[in-house]
């Protein structure tokens, strides 16, 4: 069975999820408070988080950054009362793998959480392959340890930012399409939300080129999507 954790202090969402997730054989634990809910993911092992963001003691944003911080890459879907685009950039940002603004349909909750644990099998078939380090000049990526350096400095970035440099950085010269790379990192398609795409382009670039308005590594294909460098431009 799966291992889910929900942290949200709406008992009555919090019960209808766990009715829900029980129908695709997870093993629930419930959280409703962000402090709580944060203790929990430091001493067992889930294989999907579900994350409110207005918490008692320690609000969403807080307790997903904390994660992240240690290095714990479990799946984090967001769910948020706010329709701001702010409040679903910052999320993304801080490492969540998605997001839903309530109110959601129960279905659109099933499709987020079935597309999320495929792409968790999918992580967990790859981890027995053999994973290829990458050097580009002063630029290093390091699969196994998911670790990037510039010029021997640590690159900070996030969950989603390493997987989307990695995708780019093992393909150089091909260009993916937005729709290509939110279907293939987000696992699933998001209809409208391009924009996603962009804001993480964006936020990597500021970490690893050392001129934004003129970028050495991600290169932009105009009305396509993104390519890596492959040297020869």
């Amino acid at each position: 069975m799966r291992k889910v954790l929900i942290i949200e202090d709406d008992k009555e969402i919090s019960n209808l999820l766990e009715i829900h997730l029980a129908d695709l054989d997870c093993d629930v634990t419930k959280s409703f408070d962000g402090l709580s809910g944060l203790n929990y993911v430091k001493t067992t092992s889930y294989d999907m988080i579900i994350l409110d963001i207005m918490l008692p003691e320690m609000d969403g944003f807080d307790v997903c950054r904390e994660i992240r911080k240690k290095e714990i890459y479990t799946p984090i879907l967001m769910l948020t009362s706010k329709s701001e685009e702010f409040d679903k950039v910052l999320g993304l940002e801080l490492g969540a793998d998605d997001y839903l603004t309530k109110p959601f349909s129960v279905r659109e909750f099933i499709a987020r959480v079935k597309a999320i644990l495929r792409r968790v099998d999918a992580l967990k078939n790859s981890d027995k392959e053999v994973l290829k380090d990458y050097e580009y000049g002063e630029l290093i990526i390091e699969a196994s340890k998911r670790k990037v350096t510039l010029s021997k400095n640590r690159i900070e970035l996030t969950a989603k930012e390493f997987d989307l440099l990695y995708l780019l950085a093992s393909h150089p010269g091909k260009t993916f399409t937005r729709e290509s790379l939110l279907n293939t990192i987000w696992g699933y398609r998001f209809n409208g939300y391009e924009h996603t795409v962009n804001s993480h382009i964006n936020r990597l670039r500021t970490k690893i080129e050392p001129d934004v308005s003129n970028p050495k590594y991600i290169l932009t294909t105009w009305g396509v999507g993104y390519r890596f460098n492959d040297h020869s431009e």
